[in-house]
């Protein structure tokens, strides 16, 4: 679907007139599907009886294959792809980006020394975008629907790569990325280290959304979910949702049902997957008022407004 700078102009006005009114957009996003048996049945039972409306799928990782037969399965589910430019696995073979890759396939841990390389070094440049044309490939092979585009560990942030997915996605139907915004407010209920981190990301923000916004691509709001990564459990999901802002909002987990199966889920992913099945998330979410959908319907609600 072509979209230019009237698409802009109305998503903005809908947005404007939601504000206005008070209404809430709310997104509830799985991340790292595919990773594993575990994460997507997780995903599956998140979506079938709990309050999960997108998954944000791992092209790449052990169990795609597995997830898309899910996602078939399910079409009330959103899907969007998780694009993995480090600490995982690369589409491409390691031949094709060796300077990125190791000869197991994964990409390294080092996203502060891996950004300062795509700088650099031109040669790194071209072989990201070459595995990030390649993980949209493997997206639209799948036929599902894209209906968002984010990056493990939010390597978005870093301007040179979001220009690299912007241009690309355009070729295959890229309409809405995430917006690692997160309200000082919450963050500071992480604690201090999590207030600081918001803060210093905050310029990235504004950066990010100035481009988005450029690029006439629909984005969320504000995001729950970076200062309490692995920890998302039941009491605050709920506190999340009865302090939703108006606006969008996308709050995203990392579920499984068994443990370690997710990045960094400190208070694990059982956890995580407890909360979005609960009965009392269910009632804060329906208290809340507010719409629960995907990414597409942010455009779709807009241009309807």
């Amino acid at each position: 679907m072509e979209r230019g700078p009237a698409t802009a102009r109305i998503h903005g006005e809908g947005i404007l007139m939601r504000l206005a009114r008070g209404e809430r957009q709310l997104i509830v996003t799985a991340d790292d599907f595919g990773l594993s048996p575990s994460v997507n049945e997780a995903v599956e039972r998140a979506a079938s009886v709990g309050v999960l409306s997108a998954a944000s799928l791992m092209v790449g990782a052990p169990a795609a294959a597995q997830a898309v037969a899910l996602a078939r399965r399910l079409p009330q589910l959103k899907i969007g792809l998780h694009l993995v430019l480090t600490d995982g696995w690369a589409v491409l073979r390691p031949g094709e980006i060796p300077d990125l890759v190791g000869c197991d396939g994964r990409f390294s841990h080092g996203m502060v020394r891996d950004s300062f390389r795509c700088l650099l070094d031109a040669r790194v440049r071209g072989q990201l975008a070459a595995e990030i044309g390649a993980q949209y490939r493997a997206f639209a092979a799948t036929g599902l629907e894209l209906d968002h585009v984010n990056t493990h560990k939010h390597f978005h942030f870093h301007p040179l790569v979001l220009d690299m997915i912007l241009d690309i996605g355009r070729e295959f139907g890229l309409a809405a990325v995430r917006l690692p915004a997160e309200p000082l407010w919450f963050a500071a209920r992480q604690g201090a280290a999590a207030s600081v981190s918001t803060v210093f990301l905050s310029p990235w923000v504004h950066l990010m959304r100035a481009t988005l916004r450029r690029a006439s691509l629909a984005h969320n709001d504000h995001v729950f979910g970076i200062s309490c990564s692995g920890r998302l459990d039941e009491d605050t999901l709920a506190f999340i949702l009865g302090n939703l802002p108006p606006g969008s909002s996308e709050i995203y987990l990392h579920p499984a049902t068994s443990p370690g199966q997710a990045p960094g889920a400190r208070a694990g992913p059982e956890e995580e997957l407890r909360a979005l099945l609960s009965a009392r998330v269910r009632a804060a979410l329906r208290a809340s008022g507010a719409q629960r959908g995907g990414f597409g319907d942010l455009t779709r609600r807009a241009r309807g407004s």
